[in-house]
């Protein structure tokens, strides 16, 4: 139901997130001297577009906030907090029931420090948390060190520091004594702890191994995947343009005249050629106008922009009410005339061209809303090539007919002759237009937090809009510029059946059904107060070792959660999928659960020095070493990250991420186990 709706209605167009290494924030770290023994550790970054950095002390119950960390301060101390300059943005957060603060484009963060010795030596980080809409980035840290002399500092200043040192070098020999000894224990503790880690690593080494290329010979080629959706939208769009009254009666005339003026049907057929070609320029050429007005980034920022939502929700209103017959969007007519007036006043190629420049102008009252809610699906999409594909598959549609029937006139007899029925499909493309006018509404609800279109309300508007949509088809509502005698026919009669059929298919989401052929279009579960379908999952552990040795003594596959206590589409994926009854089951009965907190403080017994990509990094605690097994394993860096694994630690699927279609992850999940069971 669900693919062959999207087709129909042009708008099944959601990108599959992949597993991949993202570099959103760029930090550099310096020193500045100050005033007298002062100075201050200066954290610059440049954020992506689309991207933002959390701010400080946002609590413990909240995302990742940026901190300051001493690994080593000696002959310096830190003075006060953490502060940060920037253009610091403020907004309430209903997953984290919390105002958070964040900062988007730049951010700077200071720690001032005071010298105390003339000698001093730096090792100190800042850690911070970063997200987009989509995903977040693990706690990521941004390194300084530094030692050298203080000028500040001067020999009769240190004095007291230096009868410290004096005073500890000339205690007692018991005391000194004792110590050498607690020393000794210390370390050979150390050296058990570090043995131990050793050991397990060893033991454990096949469960690390990188499987980056097995987990890309799964995945589908994400851009290609979404641009051929994209081209098929644009197709089904170009057709559904042909069949309306301002296009369709052109077509026939447009070729007879290319065949009476050519006494050779050869080359009135070339003729013809060239006029669908000039169309799929023309269009092509508008989608690459859309590109290079927003640029890539822009696109990118489109797709989650509360302002751009509720602009491109407003605009479909109107493009439906234009279909329902309240007003034409029409162009100037003088355009029209003038390039009309052009092509009979030139020949050859220039004179085709602006014949199918006056079919673009002069059809522009249907094919504009179109067009106009085609390039704002696809631009909200981020590709950059979106506009341009979706433009292409539109132009090829609308070209063919003008080719097919100067190649063969016979089929014009065949072919429907214009009436009423052109008109029944605008207002079906009216009240198309209008219910997804309402899923860019959402999306700008969900990121202010207005609560005026939860997914109980949406789903009450689309079942309206889908049954008037049936009603108007079986011929029992007129709108004005209907013709009052037209009867429904036997097309119309079997889409106002499944118009009517859908609206009441949604009828039991009002209590909480999933219905997965809109989970890519409804609000998420979570904004959903009354709900009698409530599923818990529960991960069976918590660390990757212990799981994985579960997973292997009940001979079952392995699902692992890349997860944060501060990522809020984690929250939103568990809410919205994972509450699904199948999901449940599946995650339930099926699979060994591991959920593994990139974010989580817990220190390690001892921290882990590792070299990863001829850099070496310092694992000081849990959250570090399941991200550090992320990256190394499976090349990925954001969360939420979903990936199926067999007992040996290989993949048997391609992974997954941010993506609120229930029935693709359910997809996912069923294909892992028939893996799992070859």
């Amino acid at each position: 139901m669900k693919k062959v709706l999207t087709l129909l209605l042009m708008f099944g167009l959601t990108l599959v997130a992949n597993a991949q290494m993202v570099d959103p924030v760029k930090f550099t770290s310096k020193l500045e001297m100050l005033k007298g023994d002062e100075a201050q550790i200066v954290f610059s970054g440049k954020i992506d577009d689309g991207w933002h950095v959390y701010s400080t002390d946002l609590g413990n119950d909240g995302p990742i906030s940026a901190t300051f960390n001493a690994v080593k301060m000696d002959g310096v101390k830190a003075v006060g907090k953490l502060t940060h300059k920037g253009n610091e943005i403020s907004k309430f957060d209903n997953m984290f029931g919390m105002k958070l603060r964040f900062f988007e484009g730049s951010v700077t963060f200071v720690q001032k420090i005071k010298f105390t010795k003339p000698n001093y030596s730096i090792d100190c980080y800042l850690e911070y948390g970063a997200c987009n809409d989509e995903t977040c980035m693990p706690p990521t840290e941004v390194t300084f060190k530094g030692n050298g002399k203080s000028p500040a500092v001067s020999e009769e200043e240190a004095a007291p520091a230096k009868a410290e040192e004096k005073t500890a070098e000339t205690a007692k020999p018991e005391e000194a004594a004792e110590a050498a000894e607690t020393e000794a224990e210390v370390a050979a503790d150390t050296t058990a702890v570090a043995e131990t880690a050793v050991g397990d690593t060893t033991m454990t080494a096949d469960l690390y191994k990188p499987v980056i290329s097995e987990l890309k010979a799964y995945e589908e080629n994400p851009a290609d995947s979404s641009l051929l959706y994209i081209f098929l939208a644009g197709f089904a769009g170009g057709f559904l343009a042909l069949l309306t009254p301002c296009v369709w009666p052109i077509i026939p005339m447009t070729v007879s005249f290319f065949l009476k003026r050519n006494k050779e049907r050869s080359k009135a057929i070339r003729e013809a050629v060239t006029y669908g070609i000039s169309i799929v320029v023309i269009y092509v050429v508008l989608g690459l106008v859309v590109t290079m007005l927003f640029g890539a980034s822009a696109l990118n920022a489109l797709s989650t922009n509360a302002v751009f939502n509720i602009f491109f929700c407003l605009l479909l209103v109107v493009f439906a009410a234009s279909f329902f017959g309240a007003f034409e969007i029409t162009l100037p007519s003088s355009w029209s005339n003038k390039i009309d007036q052009k092509s009979e006043n030139t020949s050859g190629l220039l004179s085709i061209f602006l014949m199918a420049f006056t079919l673009t102008l002069v059809s522009f009252s249907c094919t504009g809303p179109i067009i106009g809610f085609l390039l704002v699906a696809v631009s909200t999409q981020g590709s950059i090539l979106s506009p341009t594909i979706g433009m292409l598959g539109f132009a090829i549609a609308l070209a063919i007919p003008f080719t097919l029937f100067a190649m063969f006139p016979s089929l014009l007899k065949s072919a429907p002759k214009s009436g009423g029925w052109m008109n029944v499909v605008k207002v079906v493309l009216g009240f198309i237009e209008l219910a997804f006018a309402l899923k860019f509404l959402s999306v700008a609800d969900l990121a202010y937090g207005w609560h005026i279109l939860d997914r109980e309300a949406f789903l009450c508007l689309w079942i309206v809009i889908f049954g008037l949509m049936g009603i108007y088809l079986f011929g029992w509502l007129k709108f004005p510029h209907d013709d009052p005698e037209n009867r429904t026919n036997v097309p119309q009669f079997f889409l106002g059946m499944i118009s009517l059929a859908f609206a009441i298919y949604m009828i039991p989401g009002l209590w909480g059904a999933p219905l997965k052929s809109i989970s890519a279009f409804a609000p998420p579960m979570f904004t959903q107060d009354f709900n009698l379908h409530k599923s818990a999952v529960e991960p069976k552990s918590h660390d990757y070792e212990e799981g994985m040795a579960l997973a292997k003594s009940q001979g079952r596959p392995v699902m692992i959660d890349f997860t944060g206590f501060g990522c809020v589409n984690c929250r939103k994926m568990e809410a919205a999928v994972w509450t699904d009854p199948q999901v449940a089951s599946i995650l339930n009965d099926k699979y060994v659960l591991i959920s593994l907190y990139v974010d989580d403080k817990t220190p390690l017994a001892e921290p882990l020095t590792v070299n990863e990509n001829g850099t070496e990094r310092t694992l000081r605690t849990v959250g570090d070493k399941w991200s550090y097994l992320q990256r190394v394993k499976f090349g990925a860096n954001t969360q939420p990250f979903y990936v199926l694994i067999d007992n040996e630690g290989n993949p048997l699927n391609g992974s997954r991420s941010y993506d609120e279609d229930i029935q693709k992850y359910i997809d996912f999940l069923q294909k892992g186990i028939d893996n799992y069971n070859k």
